[in-house]
């Protein structure tokens, strides 16, 4: 039928006409730019797994005290009395009797142990552990961890720790000098951990479960169980408050739960926040949220600089001459000086490209900024929360 249609042939030839002036790098490139702004308005949102968590499915912090043996004189001094006992204490459980205040080393360390127990992790598993050291030892380089057990807030021994250390520094002195890299007074160890305990949790036979967000907000959680009713097809999910959703397990779910919440916190959400500008005055950093606007509003920012020379005139008398006497004047000048700046108009509602455009414009720099827009909040301008850290 095309064939036939004279008005689609005419068509056809411009397009091919049009298609021969333009190279084939040329077309991939718009059909990727077209690609990317179709799917960059269409596609773009969170996992609900990055803006949320189940109640209950979190990490456990584990911290225990040990020795570092095996350093090359750089462990704990002879002062640090609480190294020495620990020493003497582990020495006589494995059967050696010693004299606590005869002990002199410089090879043994005392340190704190800590690691985190991920979720459903089973007997056996493995963890990463950090070493610390908490006495006046100078680095740890080449240290060993003897067997640590690690507690939980209970006081349970759920995982023990053992192994040598890896420092990321190094150190060097000598006659009177040295260099360090990094930190030498802490190091880590990979799998250096396993675990004894487990932390008892069952999610098969549960009817619900308590969704929580990591960032709260009302719009936030009704998208979630929006996104999760509409998914299953029944009304599973309830928003109980900004942070908290109550969701229902259908009963031919009850007996597999963790597949239910696969199915669910892959799926895709757009989360909502309070517009806010967040201002770090140690550093100059300014970061303005996309939900920001101004009212309308004029701005100008110039720098106002005043710079003072000063320099020494001396006056001598003739030469031999019986009066007169070498005097200094001093010589003063005062430079005041003013930048110039345009007036902006930034008009009601403008977004953040506006506001950046008029900016740029004024020449502002990231510590103009914060005088900037605590100005602007100041004159109830800013239609966001200013944070400043």
């Amino acid at each position: 039928m095309a064939a036939g249609n004279p008005w689609l042939k005419t068509v056809g030839d411009k397009i091919v006409m049009k298609l021969k002036g333009i190279s084939l790098k040329s077309i991939s490139l718009i059909i990727c730019f077209v690609t990317m702004a179709v799917f960059s308005q269409t596609v773009w949102g969170a996992r609900i797994k990055d803006v949320a968590s189940i109640k209950g499915v979190r990490t456990n912090q584990l911290v225990g005290y040990g020795l570092v043996v095996g350093l090359d004189g750089t462990g704990d001094k002879q002062q640090t009395r609480f190294t020495v006992q620990t020493l003497a204490n582990m020495l006589e459980e494995m059967g050696v009797r010693t004299d606590k205040t005869k002990v002199k080393v410089k090879n043994v360390a005392a340190v704190m142990v800590t690691a985190n127990m991920p979720p459903f992790a089973r007997i056996g598993s493995r963890l990463d552990v950090v070493v610390s050291s908490i006495g006046d030892a100078t680095s740890l380089v080449g240290g060993t961890l003897l067997m640590t057990p690690l507690k939980g807030v209970d006081g349970n021994t759920y995982a023990l720790a053992q192994g040598p250390l890896s420092i990321g520094g190094v150190g060097a002195s000598g006659g009177g000098g040295g260099v360090t890299v990094n930190h030498l007074e802490a190091g880590r160890i990979a799998d250096g951990a396993s675990v004894e305990r487990e932390i008892p949790m069952s999610l098969d036979g549960k009817s619900t479960l308590t969704m929580m967000l990591f960032n709260p907000d009302f719009t936030t959680a009704r998208r979630i169980s929006e996104a999760i009713n509409k998914s299953s097809g029944q009304p599973l999910a309830k928003m109980l408050d900004s942070g908290t959703l109550k969701i229902q397990i259908p009963e031919n779910k009850q007996a597999n739960v963790a597949s239910f919440l696969a199915d669910i916190e892959s799926l895709s959400v757009d989360p909502d926040s309070v517009a806010k500008v967040v201002v770090n005055e140690r550093t100059g950093t300014v970061v303005v949220g996309e939900n920001v606007r101004i009212s309308t509003v004029a701005i100008s920012h110039g720098n106002l600089s005043i710079s003072i020379q000063e320099s020494a005139q001396v006056s001598q008398p003739e030469p031999f001459s019986q009066q007169g006497q070498t005097v200094v004047t001093p010589q003063t000048q005062v430079v005041v000086q003013q930048e110039k700046k345009n007036l902006m108009v930034v008009n009601s509602g403008a977004t953040i490209g506006d506001l950046v455009k008029a900016l740029n414009a004024i020449g502002a720099t990231p510590r103009d900024l914060i005088s900037i827009f605590q100005s602007i909040k100041a004159a109830g301008a800013l239609q966001a929360e200013l944070e400043i850290i």
